[in-house]
């Protein structure tokens, strides 16, 4: 028995070591490729472009000499790049914070008070989140026209402020707060604000950390929002400017990737315990 034990840990590690390394090549090859010269990155994939998949191994995976001059021409040369990244952040960064608070309230309410036609004003939550985004396209449309936000970055963070995930998710993490404790606070005479803000926020920290990384995610790589309300290309975030990129050279595009991705792996690496915790003990698999 301790022979087969030993013998399915081993074969799980290898299953895991194999799958770690598929998913991190393209990542790896992106930031190598980012530092080596325009000759040396050319010479790389016109070697694989002609010989196939079969020659990724014989492929250069160290430069022989480090170039920084894409990140220069990226970030100096052209204006356009950092122009995209604040519009990026200046929608994210809102957006984030808004569905954080709203979500926070909301899921408070739903796990914790009591009052008429909870359950069903929850389902409908859970339809709104459930039905993909082109269901849902034409009517914010028609709003946003109606409000006079099109052409304007409101039109995006506004409906990503009152989004339904967050709701969902941290209700999850409120439901699993001890009725005890709030039985508790009201006794000491605490009212609803001062049990939130004491009691049911600190204890969903590690759900509100996996929201943080969930959302700046999602938010960070939208396409079809900033395509379809913003018009003027001045306003559109960096994940629909970057696919332009196409027109510079090849190493101008590596550096373009990696700068593009650095936030969030930032993000989730300052942020990694609590998200792990949060996504544990949500219940949300896959």
């Amino acid at each position: 028995m301790k022979k087969r034990q030993f013998a399915f840990a081993w074969i799980r590690t290898l299953v895991l070591i194999a799958g770690a390394v598929v998913v991190l090549m393209p990542v790896v090859l992106t930031v190598v490729s980012s530092l080596m010269t325009e000759r040396e990155v050319h010479a790389n994939f016109d070697m694989l472009g002609k010989s196939g998949a079969k020659e990724l191994v014989n492929m250069k995976w160290v430069p022989d000499w480090v170039s920084f001059a894409q990140y220069g021409k990226l970030l100096i040369k052209t204006t356009q790049y950092l122009h995209m990244f604040w519009n990026s952040v200046l929608m994210v960064t809102p957006i984030i914070i808004g569905q954080t608070v709203v979500a926070l309230l909301a899921a408070f309410a739903f796990a914790k008070l009591r009052f008429p036609y909870r359950e069903p004003l929850f389902l409908l939550y859970l339809i709104a989140m459930l039905m993909p985004f082109q269901v849902t396209l034409v009517p914010n449309y028609i709003m946003a026209d109606r409000l006079g936000l099109l052409n304007t970055t409101a039109s995006i963070i506004w409906p990503g402020i009152f989004g339904a995930f967050g709701v969902f998710l941290l209700r999850q993490f409120m439901l699993q707060i001890p009725t005890a404790y709030i039985e508790a606070a009201k006794m000491d005479g605490a009212g609803v604000l001062r049990i939130f803000g004491w009691i049911a926020v600190p204890m969903v920290k590690p759900g509100i950390a996996a929201l943080i990384v969930l959302l700046f995610t999602d938010y960070w790589n939208m396409v079809e929002q900033p395509i379809v309300f913003l018009q003027d290309e001045a306003l559109q975030p960096l994940s629909v400017i970057l696919s332009r990129v196409q027109d510079e050279t090849l190493g101008v595009m590596f550096a373009a990737s990696v700068l593009y991705m650095a936030p969030m792996l930032l993000l989730f690496f300052s942020m990694e315990q609590y998200f792990i915790e949060g996504i544990e003990l949500s219940g949300i698999k896959g």
